[in-house]
């Protein structure tokens, strides 16, 4: 059967066509904004190594959903790198037909030993994470006393290596890194990578999200805007989650993730598999649908593939949309860690 008969879309028409891979559950950073220690301590319990999807099961996994229309593949954690041999992975992907792009999103960490091998294995671009290029911050947004300059190393180390350019994520926390936001605009114009600041979310329910730790969208632009003249540019891509602006005088692009202010949910393509086989349909879905389960158990590709078809038709998230609702609840909804299926 071709694949364009089995592209199944959602109940607001949405196709499926990224595929966001959860390697692990575990990093080393414990972020305020994701991985709070006060809940992700020394006695938290992480996953144990069988209930890991192999990379076999995940790769098989990925056929079935390049078979259903899937392109786009990007491995997230926790931190991906901390998924021992990783590239042997990425060059298993890399084989699936129709899968045209693979990403990986990272804190870097471990980026600078791994950027060459993985782009032999086929990878085809990565996303850094960084919040601040001043220690004290970025320390204490990061609770792991780990310092910028690695990052930075780590970031020229994937464009040496290919992975260029580079795109770099910065998550903006009201009284926390605001006062980052033009350095880092400073430190990356003019170098061809993509700097991306993020809206602070409120995924999962331990990072004690507050709607007024949020520096919206169109502040960030006008901060920015005043010292460098921005132009707004055309999506990359339908489903492209970042607003794309353009400095005037030539010294490249940022973009702007806008989930709180300006939901994207109307043009979402993307599925979410955490690392024991849980699919996730939505960033802030309460539960997910297992895929190991019938994996393990002997499902064939058939089974496997009405499986997904059916979960996806079954679609109605758009929680961002909804936020204003939730938020003001007596009870909040649950929703899942984003350290358990990636951001």
């Amino acid at each position: 059967m071709a694949a364009a008969d089995l592209l199944p879309a959602d109940t607001l028409a949405r196709p499926l066509r990224d595929l966001r891979i959860s390697v692990t559950d575990r990093c080393q950073f414990r972020c305020t904004y994701c991985m709070p220690r006060e809940v992700f301590g020394r006695d938290f319990a992480f996953l144990p190594r069988e209930q890991l999807l192999t990379f076999e099961e995940l790769a098989r996994l990925a056929r079935i959903f390049a078979v259903l229309g899937v392109r786009k593949l990007r491995l997230t954690g926790g931190e991906p790198l901390l998924r021992r041999d990783l590239d042997k992975l990425v060059a298993m992907l890399t084989a699936i037909d129709g899968i045209s792009d693979i990403a990986l999103t990272t804190n870097g960490a471990l980026l600078a030993r791994n950027a060459a091998k993985l782009a032999t294995a086929g990878l085809r671009r990565v996303t850094v994470s960084l919040d601040s290029l001043d220690d004290a911050v970025f320390m204490a947004l990061n609770d792991a006393a780990f310092p910028v300059a690695p990052v930075l190393e780590a970031i020229d180390a994937a464009a040496a290596a290919g992975l260029a350019p580079v795109k770099v994520n910065m998550v903006v926390r009201r009284g926390m890194n605001e006062q980052s936001i033009l350095p880092m605009a400073a430190r990356f114009r003019h170098t061809g990578h993509v700097l991306r600041f993020i809206e602070y979310m409120d995924v999962g329910t331990t990072n004690g999200w507050r709607l007024n730790e949020v520096v919206p969208a169109a502040e960030i632009i006008s901060l920015i805007g005043e010292q460098w003249p921005l132009d707004p540019a055309a999506a990359n891509y339908p489903g492209e989650v970042a607003n794309r602006y353009r400095y005037r005088d030539g010294g490249g692009e940022i973009g702007i993730i806008a989930s709180v202010t300006q939901p994207f949910c109307r043009g979402c393509t993307r599925a979410r598999l955490s690392a024991d086989g849980q699919l996730f349909t939505c960033l802030f879905a309460g539960a997910g649908h297992d895929l190991r389960g019938p994996l393990r158990a002997g499902a064939t590709e058939e089974a496997l593939r009405e499986l997904v078809t059916g979960i996806w038709a079954r679609r109605a998230d758009r929680y961002s949309e909804q936020r204003t609702r939730d938020t003001n609840r007596a009870k909040p909804r649950p929703k899942v860690e984003m350290s358990h299926i990636g951001g």
